[in-house]
Parts: C-alpha cells; sequence; structure tokens
C-alpha cells in the first residue's frame, strides 16, 4: 500500500496542488464582509444553529478563548505536541479559576489525521475541555481544519460521546454586554470566512469535508495555506480588522492567522513598541531580551506585514495553541479587561504572562456607534 500510495502522489501530487490552488482562494474583501455580516445577523436574530447569543456583564465576564490547537496523532507532523504540557496547565488554571472556556476552531487537525485517531491521541485533553462542558462553562465552533465537526453525524459519532448530547458545535458566538445604556458585542468567528474552500455556499464546505479531506489525507499533502502565504495571512487579518472597524459597538475576535493581535496592533508591532520604551530609558537587560523575542518571532512570522491603518481597536486574534517552541497564546477576558496572553515554559513549568490587557470600558468607548 506504501508504494502505491508513494506512486499516486508522484503522479497526482502536482494537479492535486493546483486544484487545492484553484479551490481555494486569496481572502475576499467582499466575500468576508458578507459572510461576517450575515453570520452576525443570524445570531442576532435567535438562529441557534448558527451560534449562541449570550448575555453578560463587564464584572461577570469570564471567558478564556482559545484557538488552532490542531490537536493531532502525536507523530512528527503534529504542531500540537509541543504545546501539550503549556496547554493542560492553562486548561487547568482556567478550570479552576472559573473560567468558560471558548474553542474558536481548528481545535483538532482533521485535514492531516482521521477523526477516530486525533481522538484516541488527544483523549487526556478532550476530557480536561469536557470538564467546561460539564459545568456549563464551554463553548466550541468549528474552523477550516476541523470542518467535520460542523455536522451533526460527526458530532455524534465522536464529539458527544465525551462532551454529552448537549454539545453544539456553531460558525460563530456572540456576547452581548451593556455599558453606559448602550449594548456593546463581542462577536467570534474562527476567521476561515471568505475563503471558497470552507465558506460562501453549502455545496463548496460538504466537497472540502466529504471528498477533499480524505483526498488530502490519503495523498498525505499539506494544503494548508493559511501557514504556507504569510502575506495571504495578512490579507486575510486585515480584511477582518476592515470589517469590524465598520461595525457600530463590536469587538471581534477570531483565530485560524496563528498570529496575535490585540486591539488591532499585531504582536511584532507590540514588541518594537517595548524595545523603544526600553532604549528610552537604557534598560540593558531589557534591551536584550526584547531584541532576543523580536529575532525569533520575526522568523515565526517571516512575511507577515503590519497594517499601520488599524486604528480602531475593534479587532483581536488569539493567535494559536502550536508555537514551533510549544508556547500558546489567547485572549482572556475577565475582571473588567480584556487580555492577550501567553503560556510559556520557565525552567520546565508552564508560566502564564500577561502581553497586553487593555480595560472593556475603555474599548468599548472606542467602538462606540459613530453618527
Amino acid at each position: 500500500m506504501g508504494i502505491i500510495r508513494k506512486f499516486i502522489q508522484k503522479v497526482f501530487k502536482r494537479p492535486v496542488l493546483w486544484a487545492a490552488e484553484k479551490l481555494s482562494s486569496s481572502p475576499d474583501k467582499t466575500k468576508i464582509f458578507n459572510s461576517l455580516s450575515d453570520l452576525l445577523k443570524n445570531i442576532e436574530n435567535g438562529n441557534e444553529d448558527r451560534g449562541p447569543l449570550l448575555k453578560d456583564s463587564i464584572e461577570n465576564c469570564r471567558y478564556i478563548i482559545l484557538s488552532d490547537q490542531h490537536k493531532g496523532g502525536r507523530d512528527a507532523a503534529d504542531d500540537f505536541r509541543l504545546s501539550e504540557k503549556n496547554y493542560r496547565t492553562a486548561l487547568d488554571y482556567y478550570y479552576q479559576n472559573n473560567y468558560t472556556l471558548i474553542s474558536l476552531g481548528d481545535a483538532e487537525e482533521l485535514w492531516e489525521n482521521t477523526p477516530k485517531v486525533v481522538i484516541e491521541k488527544n483523549y487526556t485533553e478532550l476530557q480536561q475541555e469536557a470538564l467546561f462542558q460539564k459545568h456549563k462553562r464551554y463553548h466550541r465552533i468549528y474552523g477550516n481544519h476541523d470542518l467535520e465537526w460542523k455536522y451533526p453525524f460527526q458530532q455524534q459519532l465522536y464529539l458527544r460521546k465525551i462532551f454529552g448530547d448537549d454539545l453544539k458545535v456553531p460558525e460563530g458566538i456572540l456576547i452581548t454586554v451593556p455599558h453606559n445604556n448602550e449594548t456593546y458585542k463581542i462577536f467570534m468567528a474562527h476567521g476561515h470566512q471568505g475563503d471558497a474552500k470552507s465558506d460562501s455556499n453549502p455545496f463548496s464546505t460538504w466537497v472540502v469535508a466529504a471528498i477533499w479531506t480524505p483526498i488530502q489525507r490519503y495523498l498525505e499533502l499539506s494544503l494548508n495555506t493559511t501557514a504556507d502565504s504569510f502575506e495571504l495571512v495578512d490579507k486575510h487579518n486585515i480584511m477582518m480588522y476592515e470589517w469590524s472597524a465598520e461595525q457600530n459597538n463590536l469587538l471581534f475576535i477570531s483565530g485560524h492567522t496563528h498570529k496575535p493581535v490585540f486591539a488591532s496592533l499585531d504582536h511584532i508591532e507590540r514588541l518594537n513598541k517595548q524595545l523603544e520604551q526600553a532604549k528610552e530609558i537604557n534598560n540593558t537587560a531589557l534591551i536584550e531580551k526584547l531584541t532576543a523575542e523580536l529575532v525569533f518571532r520575526q522568523k515565526e512570522y517571516a512575511g507577515k506585514l503590519f497594517h499601520k491603518t488599524m486604528a480602531v481597536p475593534s479587532y483581536f486574534n488569539s493567535g494559536c495553541c502550536c508555537f514551533s517552541d510549544g508556547d500558546i497564546t489567547g485572549i482572556e477576558i475577565a475582571d473588567g479587561e480584556i487580555r492577550l496572553i501567553k503560556w510559556e515554559e520557565k525552567d520546565d513549568k508552564p508560566t502564564r504572562k500577561t502581553l497586553e490587557y487593555a480595560s472593556m470600558q475603555y474599548l468599548f468607548d472606542q467602538v462606540k456607534k459613530r453618527d
């Protein structure tokens, strides 16, 4: 079978990759805007199949948003295996501290593995997540790499055996929060919206889940355009920001790009600003530390651009839970603040670090409805 697969790979790799390029597309601004607006409107109108509408307050909000774990088969191709220790420690911390866990898509890597393999190899992590569900503190949406969870049959066959029959896996989540006699929205989606492979129409999504994914698995071809095309990633981030900036009273949180963004400011720019401040006070130790961090992250984000017009602090990206050094990033909403956090190992011990934070009241005031 291995010889046959190699032969098929050799013959069909080029046409398959060509087809992948045709089936996928550069992010289309019109499609992104229409798709996100349609999803938001559906949830606002009570369409629970598209996503839950939650009501909360600044004082009581307590959420941890993690995305892009890409939990795989625990082999050399599994990006999550290096982050497992940080991830499990983070889950325990957030469970003990009464957070609601929101898994923002691509939780499992189903382009490279069958659901059966992923469930078996990540059963411990899934049971940890199920503890949140048991106490009604869990929400999960699907992304493009775990698109199969969109379908009730797959949910019933695999996920509900762990999470229970109440589990739903919609496309988005909306939280409404009152502030100064107005209603503000925290809207969440994975961020693959606008990609022809997994958005726009039911037929294309079915093709990816039912036909394309098995072919990709069998041929063992990596078709992850998000990881391989950094310009594509930035275009998509920028367009999602532009959509969020046009909304009123809304903060938008996505994943998908693996690039942390806080209040429309990306990770690299934040490090650059910190380095400037360190140089102003001539803090040699901090300068050396930040310079080393910049060199490392610039390699990891190689080719990704910073968009200088991201002036409205309306867009956030949770980053991912599969960085090459085992770090994970996420967005916390708690204690009246929104925070970009990182879990990293220090002296072989997973440690939580706040990278950036802002008060919810400040952010709401900045995205307030404009006349």
